[in-house]
């Protein structure tokens, strides 16, 4: 929730909004007073974005929005969203204009909220775009420009989602360790034996090289200097390294790992998601390797 307001709403405004638009969005979002959402994804285009529906009609000195939004992080929570959607009859990321939407416009509403696997502390929920009208004034950046604008936030996004798996990582890391040194079995700590050595071991290698990838993209962006392929990089190693980490820490718990009643299932749980939202797994290899082929 914090990251999707920080790093896909508050971004944007800082780097391409209007003075207006900062006033009346940005400060309110960057301190907390109110929430933005990032409304890109569709029921028919997750990955491949530019197969977007949602489309923006030019009507007079306005505009007007139609479609579905799907997947969306805080959804029903926020209070402004960052939607895109594209002009009737472009071609794929052709004329896509990104919009700032306050909730409570006539024509925009809140549709399914989703019951979710893991990242229960927000909710996921479809936004529906019914002849919502907006203002010349809601355009971020300049017409046509919107999906440079995703790319772009998204870039940095990716970073902090790197960032969301190696806390996960580290969570499991520190559970498993304090489990492992407490319970006993065959008359010792379960801490001493090899096999649960080299898994705590893994885990901490693994998490602090994690670690080490995001802190490099984060450094890159903060110096002005490119960035997208370092914050593949971290996402794509710490999302797995997230992943595997959370498999063994449930390990590790045993039986007690599958309850509810230890921390161990909810890391599992949580993990997952950061193989897949803000850019899967698959198109962060994507992302890399045509940077390597260039």
């Amino acid at each position: 929730m914090a990251s999707v307001n920080n790093s896909l709403v508050c971004e944007p405004l800082l780097r391409r909004g209007t003075d207006t638009q900062k006033a009346r969005f940005l400060k309110p979002l960057a301190s907390g007073a109110k929430l933005g959402c990032f409304a890109l994804s569709e029921p028919a285009s997750g990955s491949d974005a530019a197969a977007m529906r949602t489309t923006a009609k030019r009507d007079g000195d306005g505009w007007v929005l139609d479609g579905t939004k799907n997947f969306i992080t805080s959804g029903a929570s926020a209070d402004v969203v960052l939607v895109f959607a594209r002009a009737e009859g472009a071609e794929r990321h052709r004329d896509v204009t990104a919009f700032v939407v306050e909730k409570g416009t006539p024509g925009l509403t809140v549709g399914k909220i989703e019951h979710k696997l893991g990242i229960r502390g927000s909710d996921t929920a479809q936004l529906h775009f019914e002849s919502c009208r907006v203002g010349s004034d809601a355009v971020l950046g300049a017409a046509g420009d919107g999906f440079r604008i995703a790319l772009d936030t998204l870039d940095g996004g990716r970073i902090g989602i790197a960032a969301q798996a190696v806390g996960i990582a580290r969570a499991c890391l520190e559970d498993a360790l304090a489990y492992a040194k407490e319970r006993e079995a065959f008359g010792k700590k379960i801490a001493d034996f090899q096999a649960i050595q080299w898994m705590l071991a893994d885990m901490a290698t693994e998490t602090d090289a994690a670690r080490l990838l995001t802190w490099r993209a984060a450094a890159l962006k903060d110096a002005g200097q490119p960035y997208a392929t370092e914050a593949a990089m971290a996402k794509l190693f710490a999302s797995d390294v997230a992943v595997r980490a959370a498999r063994d820490c449930v390990q590790i718990f045993g039986g007690y790992g599958y309850l509810t009643d230890f921390p161990a299932e909810r890391h599992y749980r949580d993990a997952k998601i950061t193989e897949i939202y803000e850019g899967t797994s698959e198109i962060m290899k994507l992302v890399i390797a045509e940077d390597m082929l260039k």
